[in-house]
């Protein structure tokens, strides 16, 4: 297998579109070469912990609501287009997402990583959960099959934070400055939500170079 790391925010929407191309590719290429690894970058590492309401983050964000609406336009396009089932509307806050992280580092341990990646997407984008919120994120846990009491008791404690923020802080010393960034066998870097064929291509290219 070939170690794929992606670099990833659950609140990303273009990271969701990234993933689903991603998918797409592997199922279409079916015997695919990738072992997938998730890691922590953070949009908004400033965010306060508890999150901002949306409409005001995104009117920050992008000056404005006019240009909210036309970059927002624009993903909810390519989201469509991917079939994904998008829910902008039902997103009430802009989470601080360090706590997501910490469930999707603590999901890595048990082997349970795309399960919680997969539950923190659904949440987010789909159904409109604050994924900053603790109890949302147990109950997500639960869902994956983690022990949530476990979890929540994590979550209350500052356990994996400084982890967290320094593997965040390094990526961002390395060069990365967006989401979603794939690094392929640690060395090749393909940053964005690169098309299915491009991804059919490497993976070809992969194959190819492991039969040679």
């Amino acid at each position: 297998m070939i170690k794929l790391d992606i670099l990833s925010d659950p609140i990303c929407p273009w990271c969701l579109i990234g993933k689903t191309r991603l998918e797409k590719a592997m199922e279409a290429e079916g015997d695919h070469p990738f072992l997938i690894e998730w890691h922590p970058f953070q949009l908004n590492p400033d965010m306060p912990k508890e999150g901002m309401d949306r409409r005001e983050y995104l009117e920050t964000k992008f000056g404005g609501k006019e240009n909210a609406v036309r970059v927002y336009s624009e993903i909810a396009r390519h989201a469509e287009e991917e079939g994904l089932d998008i829910d902008f509307g039902a997103i009430q806050r802009t989470p601080n997402t360090v706590d997501a992280h910490r469930l999707i580092h603590w999901s890595g341990i048990e082997g349970k990583q795309n399960a919680i990646v997969n539950a923190l997407f659904k949440a987010y984008f789909k159904e409109g959960r604050d994924i900053g919120n603790a109890e949302v994120l147990a109950d997500l846990a639960d869902s994956a099959g983690m022990d949530a009491a476990v979890v929540a008791k994590l979550l209350a404690s500052d356990a994996d934070i400084e982890n967290i923020q320094q593997r965040d802080e390094h990526s961002r010393q390395m060069g990365v400055n967006s989401v979603p960034t794939f690094i392929v066998a640690n060395q090749h870097a393909v940053p964005g939500a690169q098309p299915v064929e491009l991804w059919r291509q490497v993976m070809g290219e992969l194959k190819a170079q492991q039969d040679s």
